[in-house]
Order: structure tokens, then sequence, then C-alpha cells
């Protein structure tokens, strides 16, 4: 027998709630997590890494909590619809096996690229003067971020954000593993850009393999201010390639990771 074909409602009711405690749940354990590691490193002699003098407010992460969890709801409702084609038999979806370690690897490198430049195209995009106040302005009230901005975006934007692994599922097949940890990783280095301390170590962003990876400093650097560099999410390539990357990054980045740990004294005053 031919299976019945699933409704809209019926894939609300289903898919709604299970994505929208997966997203919240990976929202609140990654910027939990990272909000505890930002509290040892500033109570630690690394408390030097801090990237700016000052702080966010209670009311920065008020706004920030409440446009997250609205972005969660966003993201749920997005993925729905695809969702839905595939339990009715349309899009790529996901493969039955699972691929080896080689091959996971490989799928979560497409993975990031693809979203790397997902990302920094629509960022950019959202920079548009006629774009900006309707979609991007409330992300940058957090010019001294917290890892719970990671989600703080206008409404819009969280569908432009959400709309990448949606369409992603609903037009390539996909193993649900490399799914699985992109999207980890995606978490992980979103509340990282946020953190407002650099956690990589000397030398990083100067490397010749390393400096393609982004780090907190070169996000921060676009929240602090500088609103036309460092667009990309995961990689600095983008930025190279459309001369976007802040010109004094690697200088930046070089006088946070050289600082001498601070004493004792300093970190009991």
């Amino acid at each position: 027998m031919t299976a019945q074909p699933l409704s809209l409602l019926d894939a609300a009711l289903r898919v709604f709630p299970d994505v929208f405690l997966f997203d919240g749940g990976r929202y609140v354990v990654a910027t939990l997590l990272m909000t505890a590691i930002v509290a040892l490193v500033l109570r630690s002699p690394w408390r030097v890494r801090r990237l700016q003098s000052r702080s966010a407010a209670m009311a920065d992460r008020q706004r920030e909590l409440l446009a997250s969890l609205r972005s969660v709801i966003i993201y749920a409702l997005v993925a729905t619809p695809a969702l839905w084609l595939r339990a009715n038999g349309f899009g790529g979806g996901f493969h039955e096996g699972e691929p080896s370690i080689a091959g996971t690897l490989a799928w979560v490198g497409v993975l990031l690229v693809a979203h790397d430049t997902w990302f920094y195209w629509m960022h950019r995009t959202l920079h548009h003067r006629r774009l900006f106040r309707h979609c991007h302005a409330l992300h940058h009230k957090s010019v001294t971020p917290t890892p719970f901005a990671a989600y703080s975006f206008n409404a819009l934007e969280a569908m432009f954000e959400a709309l990448f692994v949606s369409l992603w599922v609903t037009i390539v097949p996909t193993p649900f593993t490399p799914m699985f940890i992109f999207l980890g990783i995606m978490i992980i280095r979103n509340v990282m850009g946020h953190s407002g301390v650099e956690l990589m170590p000397k030398g990083f962003a100067d490397h010749w393999f390393w400096g393609l990876f982004a780090t907190t400093t070169h996000h921060d650097l676009h929240h602090n201010g500088s609103f036309n560099h460092n667009f990309g999410l995961y990689f600095t390539v983008w930025d190279r390639l459309m001369g976007t990357e802040h010109p004094r990054y690697r200088e930046i980045f070089r006088e946070v990771t050289s600082r001498p740990p601070a004493r004792r004294e300093a970190i009991a005053a």
C-alpha cells in the first residue's frame, strides 16, 4: 500500500516541536557552556585576552535572549515545509546509510564551505543601506556581544539564516551524521565569535592554513564599529578575496595574543 501523503498541518504538529527543541536546545547548551568558559577565562591569567574594555549590560543580555527565542521559533517554522517535502518523498532529505569517517569529514567540509559562502553574501547583502535597518540592525545593537547574541536577529534575518539548511536538505541528499556534526560546529563557532575573548593561540591568524579560519577577534571587530568588514563566519577566504577583511585584523590579533598573562594580584583586584 502507498503511504498517505503527510499534510502540512500534520508536519507542523510533528516537526515544529522537534526542530524547536533541537535548535533551542543546542542554543542553550552552547551559550551556557561558552558563558562558563568566558567566566573562567576572565578569572584566570588569560583575562588579558578580553577584546573590549566595556561590558555588556543586563539589558543587552535580555534583548539577546528574547530575540534568540524568536529566532528559534522562526527556524522551526522555516524548517517545517522542507521536512514536509521530505516526508512526502520530495527533495533530497537524508541518506539511509552513513558514510565512512573520511566521507563524513568530506561532507562536513562541503557543508562548511557552502554555508560560509551563503553566510558571507547574505550577511553582506543585509548591510545594504536599504536592508540594514529592517533586517540586521537588531544584531548590531550588540556592540559588545555576549554568547547569547548568537541568535539575536531581526525576524527577516532569522528567516534568511534558517533558509540554508532547509534548502540544502530539500535539494541535496545528505547523510544524517555529517549534518548533525555541521550543526554542532555552526553553533559552537557562532557563540565563540560573540564571546568577547580570544581563545586561539598566538600565530593562529598569520599561519598559512589556520589563518583561513575566522577567530573571535575577526567577528568582534565587525561588531565593534567596523560594520563594513569581516562578513565571514567560519573562514576568512571570502573577506580576503572581496577586499572586505579589516585592514588591521592580523595586527590586532597579534597584539591581543601577545599580551603577557595577568599577575595573580591583578586578577584578585
